[in-house]
C-alpha cells in the first residue's frame, strides 16, 4: 500500500464530535508542572489503524501530550491533568480505571532502547505472563514467537532466545522492545522519538516495521524528524509552546499548512 492509499484509508476529518473512526480522543486537555502550565486546550480526534505524527520544538508538549495518553504523568507529583480523554469512548482518567491494565492497553516506545536485562524471550513474555494472557507453556511461546515476527526480529534471534537482550544491537533492541508492547495486543501504540538514537539502517528498518503495523494499530510517534513525519504518517499534529497548532492529513500540512507557524517550522524558519 503506497502514501496516498494509507493516507485515503487511514486519514479522516478530527473536526466535530468523536467518529466511530476515531481511537483516542481528547477534549480540553491541559497539563501544569506546579505553576508552569506545559498544554494548553488541546482537541484532538486520533483515528485507528494508521500512524499520526506530533512535531514541533523542543518543549513545546508533544512528549508530554503523549504521556497523558498512558498516565505516564501520573508519575510526577506536581503534574496536574485536566481534560478529557477517551480510548473506544472510555475515559482514561476515570478513577475506577485500572492503571496497569490501561498500560496494557497503550503500548509505549522510547527514544532510547530499553530492554530488560533478561532473555530476549522473557523481554516479550514478561507482559503476557504479568496480565495472564498466556494459558499455558505454549500459548505463551506462540505470543513470543509472534511477536518478535510481527516487530521484524525473529529471523535474527530465533536461535538466541535465551541469549540477553541487552546485547543486541541499538537497532535490533528497538524492534525487541516493539515486539514487547505489542505482545499484550494494545489497542495504541505510543512511539516517543523511536529512532533518534538510531543509524539511518536501523532507522529504516523501524520506518518500515512502523508503515506494517499500522495496518493493525493506533500509532501515535513523536518525532523531531520532519522527513520522517513525512514518511511514516498519515496525520500529523503541529504543537508549539504548548498549543496544539494545527492537525490535518500528513501530506495537506506539508504542501499547504494553513497556520503561518507551522509553515516556518516546516521550512526550517525555527525549531
Amino acid at each position: 500500500m503506497d502514501m496516498s492509499q494509507q493516507t485515503m484509508t487511514a486519514a479522516r476529518p478530527a473536526t466535530g464530535p468523536a467518529s466511530v473512526t476515531a481511537k483516542v480522543v481528547a477534549r480540553d486537555v491541559n497539563v501544569h508542572y506546579g505553576e508552569k502550565h506545559a498544554l494548553k486546550d488541546v482537541n484532538i480526534d486520533i483515528p485507528d489503524k494508521g500512524v499520526t505524527a506530533f512535531i514541533g520544538p523542543s518543549g513545546c508538549g508533544k512528549s508530554t501530550f503523549l504521556r497523558c495518553i498512558n498516565r505516564m504523568n501520573d508519575t510526577i507529583p506536581v503534574c496536574r491533568v485536566t481534560g478529557k480523554i477517551t480510548i473506544d469512548n472510555q475515559d482514561i482518567y476515570d478513577p475506577a480505571l485500572d492503571v496497569v491494565q490501561l498500560r496494557a492497553r497503550v503500548g509505549m516506545v522510547f527514544q532510547k532502547p530499553n530492554p530488560f536485562p533478561k532473555s530476549i524471550y522473557e523481554n516479550v513474555a514478561y507482559g503476557p505472563r504479568l496480565h495472564g494472557i498466556a494459558r499455558s507453556k505454549a500459548d505463551l511461546d506462540q505470543i513470543v514467537e509472534m511477536s518478535l515476527k510481527r516487530a521484524s526480529i525473529w529471523d535474527e534471534v530465533k536461535n538466541r532466545l535465551q541469549e540477553s537482550g541487552t546485547a543486541l544491537s541499538g537497532g535490533q533492541q528497538q524492534r525487541l522492545c516493539i515486539a514487547r508492547a505489542i505482545a499484550v495486543s494494545p489497542d495504541v501504540i505510543l512511539m516517543d522519538e523511536p529512532c533518534s538514537a538510531l543509524d539511518p539502517i536501523a532507522t529504516a528498518k523501524i520506518e518500515e516495521l512502523i508503515d506494517e503495523l499500522a495496518k493493525n494499530f493506533c500509532i501515535i510517534i513523536v518525532t523531531h524528524s520532519m522527513q520522517q513525519a513525512a514518511r511514516v504518517s498519515q496525520r500529523t499534529a503541529f504543537f508549539h509552546l504548548g498549543l496544539l497548532l494545527e492537525e490535518g492529513e500528513t501530506n495537506q500540512m506539508f504542501t499547504n499548512p494553513k497556520h503561518e507557524k507551522t509553515q516556518a517550522y516546516i521550512t526550517g524558519r525555527f525549531g
